[in-house]
């Protein structure tokens, strides 16, 4: 019956996974507000192609294994396909070349690491903390 159940009532996979305290990035002002709270506690930004198959494979692995709270840092989520231009003030303001799927991590105003495709899950946020 499992398999039936898999089939007709759409992937178990995306309910068993767990949520993570995204904030949304949808405006370029919060980009200004990233820097300004890095000084005290580490940001992350977790830019996401939301067409890319590797994106979303990356993307769940990510999220399977992330295993902090929102004490330790703030984890944005940025849609780069409707927020392009955020993106790239992103590579910008943070001297990081753009790259999908791409992890930025920010502390005191400055990318302290950057990481893309498989080496995002290699990336230890709690060695950068």
């Amino acid at each position: 019956m499992g398999f039936f159940n898999k089939i007709f009532s759409g992937s178990t996979e995306d309910k068993d996974r767990k949520t993570l305290p995204w904030i949304q990035l949808t405006a370029l002002e919060q980009l200004q507000e990233i820097e300004i709270k890095s000084n005290t506690k580490t940001q992350v930004i977790f830019k996401h192609s939301t067409r890319c198959g590797i994106s979303r494979m990356v993307l769940k692995q990510f999220e399977a294994d992330f295993y902090l709270t929102e004490d330790h840092l703030d984890l944005y989520f940025l849609d780069l396909l409707n927020y392009r231009d955020i993106s790239n003030e992103i590579a910008t303001k943070f001297k990081v070349l753009h790259e999908s799927p791409q992890l930025l991590v920010i502390k005191d105003g400055e990318a302290v690491a950057y990481e893309s495709h498989g080496g995002i899950n290699s990336l230890e946020l709690s060695n950068l903390i």
